[in-house]
């Protein structure tokens, strides 16, 4: 399921509402306004309006008789429009994507220019592989990836396998990137310490 998100610099939109709230219809069938209005992230009375607009496009079939038996479900129609959504959707964030790895690729270009050669990531999530796949466009070179999750330690990562922050200690690197939007003050010491000093810690920021 492709899980519509809070954003802080894209405002939701009507389709974007309507998407949300269909998108979870189809999830969770046999769900209430009330939890659809907390996998939407938005209010009670807001889905309510939204739930009359789409019965009365046919997007939605409605079961129950009471607010607490009431259930909604996709129709034919709705299904469509749905499918019709999530590929506008999908469109739109590949578009961003590409805007942000192209940011990257700039900014690590201009990086590389500065002496920054062989890098490792510290940290295996979503942040990492758009950083990954922008590396990719520049003379850069990644030599390892690094994360504190036990859990994702050994696994793959584009080909080289996730070691624990401990393998950074004497590795010979220009630079470790840090790859995660969460706990970067916590990472970017513990990277500090590992490393000699001849190593640059860079956040994503002030690449």
């Amino acid at each position: 399921m492709i899980e519509p998100f809070c954003s802080k610099f894209l405002s939701p939109t009507t389709k974007y509402r309507r998407f949300s709230i269909l998108l979870a219809i189809q999830h969770t069938p046999d769900t209430s306004q009330h939890k659809i209005a907390r996998m939407t992230h938005l209010s009670s009375s807001m889905v309510n309006n939204y739930m009359k607009v789409f019965q009365r496009e046919g997007l939605i079939a409605v079961t129950g008789r009471t607010n607490r038996t009431q259930r909604y479900h996709l129709t034919a129609a709705g299904r469509t429009a749905l499918m019709a959504a999530s590929l506008a959707y999908s469109s739109e964030i590949i578009q961003l994507y590409g805007g942000a790895k192209r940011h990257l690729v700039d900014r690590l270009n201009r990086a590389y220019d500065d002496g920054v050669r062989k890098v490792a990531l510290f940290g295996a999530a979503d942040t990492a592989e758009v950083v990954f796949a922008a590396i990719k466009q520049t003379p850069m070179r990644v030599a390892g990836v690094v994360d504190s999750d036990p859990g994702k330690q050994g696994r793959l990562f584009n080909g080289l396998v996730i070691e624990a922050p401990e393998a950074l200690a004497g590795r010979a690197l220009d630079a470790v990137i840090i790859t995660s939007f969460g706990r970067q003050q916590e990472i970017y010491e513990c990277a500090e310490r590992l490393l000699n000093n001849e190593t640059k810690v860079l956040r994503l920021s002030n690449l």
